[in-house]
């Protein structure tokens, strides 16, 4: 039946709760309208390091689905700003992009944290000390894993060493019930006790493994360190307890270890890693982390594996931005040398400490020339593992035959480390367009050994050249090679600007960079150096918000003030992700 208001006796009824409502609207708070510019989060009153190649600054920046859409002052960022916006006032405190760890390797960091830290160690008795207190825990049989012993950094050598290497003897005698595998800080040696080697079948008897050396004491008994390649003959015996493992079992503990290095990264404002070499069986595991959302933080990973298997399965496993933009795998990585350290990297010259050595070629030429080839046809990066002189030739020179009249083109391919440099290949970097990802901590922790291996002359030329790569026209990206050091890019950075060592001697302070190009060295050149600088390394507009809120002016502290800087808030996709105590 049709109401008609004017005549019907509701109506009366009907105009009071009208009026009634009226009413009760005018007391009601007033509604925001519906806005599609809202920001979920706001920082204001900061100083805002922008990190593009001006360094620009701002006070203001705004957030909206994990992008930035404002940054200037307040009044750029005000209307953006609701009751639905999560504002932060930074009390004047300094803003910068998420950093990028340019060189690490994630899976292995979790993993660290999850064995013996023996990095602070001062002697071999300590270690075996810590050992045997660990065995007490478990069960026989099981493996005890340790890391970050460096021999160079203890108090006094061990007794019956060899180059100043341990004998394995107190260590098996103290734990022989469980087989003992102990990484070097390098990561380019082990160390293994009795149980160990049985278990691997490794006796006097034992060849070195080409571009791996098993060494052995003066009667030809393995000594208990194997370096470079020979370090797999140990980890082939361990790896046969995990392939008992299911695939269920698999996948939580490798997440286990993404959690825990993940918190890790995010505590110290890391956002974004370069993982430095994994399967394609665990990129096709991160594959499925990244999609279901699982992925701590952003990874850009290479590939390590021989040319044949890469000949088979580049073309299937590039990715680029998967789980939204937390995935990307489009890099290869090689190794061609070992680390300076256990003397292990190729030099054009005998070792001064051990002149019977250059160090170790690890990779067929050939074999570096075929995986090379094969990243220019599918169109990967390439990135080699070199830190001799000797090493960074030869990689060098691969690079320029394969690519050819590609040198000029934007294939941005590296080396990792680039450590030590003959003068006349300094300048080639530029010219062939490839870019040195090298870890400013592994100066000033290196450099208490570097003369004793290279002499005067060589160390002053081309040890840790930074600024003479960069005034020849290279970007250096930064990182740390977490595990083989703390992830903590505050070292980098105070290392990059200082090269001062805890003693507090100056490793040639002619090579050092400025305040600004360190940081660019953390965010806007090592997302250049994965392809990802319209994504990642500015605060600029459009660009992923991972942004990190510091407690310390980065830019203008004190030096040493950088090293006790605190993140107070890590921001990835515009969430909160960490928050300092």
């Amino acid at each position: 039946m049709f109401l008609d208001l004017k005549t019907s006796n509701h109506s009366r009824i009907v105009c009071w709760m009208f009026g009634w409502l009226g009413a009760f609207q005018l007391w009601l708070p007033a509604q925001e309208p519906a806005r599609t510019n809202v920001a979920d989060l706001a920082i204001v009153n900061a100083r805002i390091l922008i990190c593009d190649t001006a360094m620009s600054q701002a006070s203001a920046i705004a957030v909206q689905s994990g992008r930035i859409v404002a940054v200037g002052d307040r009044s750029t960022v005000e209307p953006f700003i609701s009751k639905r916006t999560q504002v932060i006032d930074a009390a004047g405190r300094t803003v910068t992009p998420g950093l990028i760890d340019s060189h690490l390797h994630f899976i292995n960091l979790g993993q660290s944290l999850q064995k013996l830290d023996l990095s602070q160690a001062q002697s071999w008795d300590e270690i075996v000390s810590k050992v045997e207190q660990a065995s007490w825990l478990l069960p026989k049989g099981t493996w005890i894993e340790g890391s970050g012993w460096h021999q160079s950094k203890w108090i006094r050598p061990p007794d019956n060493n060899v180059d100043g290497y341990p004998n394995h003897r107190s260590l098996s005698e103290a734990v022989p019930d469980h087989p003992v595998i102990l990484s070097h800080a390098s990561g380019h040696a082990c160390f293994a006790n009795q149980a160990a080697m049985e278990l691997a079948g490794v006796h006097r008897d034992t060849s070195n493994p080409s571009g791996g050396e098993v060494l052995k004491d003066a009667a030809g008994n393995p000594l208990g360190v194997f370096r470079e390649n020979a370090q797999s003959l140990i980890y082939r015996a361990q790896s046969r307890t995990t392939q008992r493992l299911s695939q269920e079992e698999l996948n939580a503990a490798t997440l286990t270890q993404l959690q825990l290095a993940g918190d890790a990264c995010l505590k110290q404002g890391i956002t974004s890693v370069h993982d430095a070499g994994s399967s394609f069986e665990t990129v096709r595991r991160l594959r499925q982390f990244a999609e279901s959302g699982q992925l701590p933080l952003r990874m850009s990973v290479m590939i390590r594996d021989g040319s044949e298997n890469l000949s088979a399965q580049l073309p299937t496993h590039r990715m680029e931005d998967v789980g939204g933009g937390f995935l990307t795998v489009r890099s290869v990585k090689a190794m061609i040398d070992g680390a300076l350290g256990p003397h292990g990297a190729w030099l054009m010259e005998p070792y001064n400490d051990l002149p019977s050595t250059s160090g170790l070629n690890t990779i067929a030429i050939e074999e570096l020339k075929r995986i090379a080839i094969l990243c220019k046809q599918h169109h990967w990066q390439l990135c080699v593992h070199a830190i001799g002189d000797r090493a960074n030739r030869e990689v060098l020179d691969v690079y320029e035959q394969v690519l050819g009249q590609q040198v000029s083109t934007d294939h941005r391919w590296r080396i990792e480390h680039a450590q030590h440099l003959t003068s006349s290949d300094i300048p080639r970097f530029a010219k062939l367009g490839v870019i040195p990802a090298m870890q400013a901590n592994h100066c000033t922790s290196d450099a208490i050994f570097v003369p004793q291996r290279l002499g005067e002359r060589r160390s002053a030329q081309g040890a840790y050249v930074w600024r003479s790569l960069m005034d020849a026209g290279s970007i250096i990206s930064n990182g740390t090679d977490a595990p083989v050091e703390r992830v903590d890019p505050r070292a980098s950075l105070h290392a990059a600007v200082t090269r001062q060592l805890p003693s507090g001697e100056v490793f040639y302070p002619e090579q050092c960079m400025t305040r600004k190009e360190a940081l660019l060295s953390y965010t806007l050149w090592p997302a250049r150096a994965a392809f990802q600088e319209k994504q990642l390394g500015s605060l600029e507009l459009g660009k992923r918000a991972d942004i990190v809120l510091w407690d310390t002016d980065l830019l203008n502290c004190k030096p040493a003030d950088i090293l006790t800087a605190n993140v107070a808030l890590t921001i990835l996709e515009g969430k909160i992700v960490y928050t300092g105590e």
